[in-house]
């Protein structure tokens, strides 16, 4: 992955609203365009700070002064449009007290997600969702057993009841992604690198082997891909051609049975 595709850690973020009934009152874009009038003392030159049109500017100071039981924001006598724009004393106090709020609030969210279990685990989790790799196939899990050779080394990968995914790199590789057992992991694997098998004690070089059941068939005009259903809710994705479809003779909710080489799998780590 580039640094550039690099999510930022998960966090727990919000942000406050002060209601009157059922409608906004202050909040969000508000908040901002007030704290921009104070600094500056123009609706226009706050509005272009917020990006927010003239009109939709005033519609909102407006809206919030109706609701307000006094004013927050008044324009000086004689000023010229865009100009003359100031708070009101009870404004700059409405300002300050929902910025105090807002900075309590955010404290309180980072205490949150300290106190939740596993929250760690989640955002590893939304970083391998957000991923965008050409594979179709991605499973996250543990590394169990790291083996080097002379040059190439074995990662094995538990991906959840009982399963796992042995994957051949590069003693390199396995140096710069820093890869040691206990850590999380994600395998790649293109779908038309899977090959299949009716036959689960099929002999075979490839030394990955995945059992599960057909859910899919989708035939194309040359391939059809097959889809199984693995333990753990997982599912794996295979394209091969519309003959040899035919030749294995499979049909949804047979048995199968996908054979996978190491050196077809790769390893990514956030």
């Amino acid at each position: 992955m580039n640094k550039a595709d690099q999510l930022e850690p998960l966090r727990l973020d919000g942000q406050l609203w002060f209601n009157r009934g059922e409608k906004g009152y202050l909040g969000g874009k508000r908040i901002e365009l007030l704290a921009q009038i104070e600094a500056t003392g123009s609706i226009s030159r706050a509005a272009k700070a917020v990006k927010l049109s003239y009109k939709a500017a005033w519609d909102a100071v407006d809206s919030m002064n109706n609701l307000s039981e006094r004013p927050l924001v008044m324009r000086a006598a004689g000023g010229a449009k865009g100009g003359g724009t100031q708070l009101t004393d009870f404004g700059r106090e409405m300002l300050h007290v929902w910025q105090r709020m807002q900075h309590e609030y955010e404290r309180f969210l980072v205490h949150v997600a300290q106190g939740i279990d596993g929250f760690a685990d989640i955002d590893r989790l939304l970083r391998a969702i957000a991923m965008k790799t050409s594979a179709r196939n991605q499973f996250r899990g543990h590394i169990i057993h790291i083996e080097k050779g002379a040059v190439n080394g074995s990662v094995t990968l538990d991906i959840g009841d009982g399963q796992t995914i042995t994957a051949t790199l590069t003693n390199n590789s396995i140096d710069e992604l820093q890869l040691a057992p206990g850590k999380v992991a994600m395998a790649l694997i293109k779908a038309s690198f899977v090959l299949l098998s009716s036959d689960a004690d099929v002999k075979i070089s490839a030394r990955n082997r995945l059992t599960g059941t057909i859910t899919g068939l989708t035939p194309g005009a040359v391939s059809c891909e097959v889809k199984l259903a693995l333990s753990s809710n997982r599912t794996l994705s295979a394209v091969i051609t519309n003959e040899g479809a035919e030749e294995l003779g499979l049909a949804v909710g047979q048995s199968c049975t996908a054979l996978i080489k190491a050196s077809h799998v790769i390893i990514a780590v956030d």
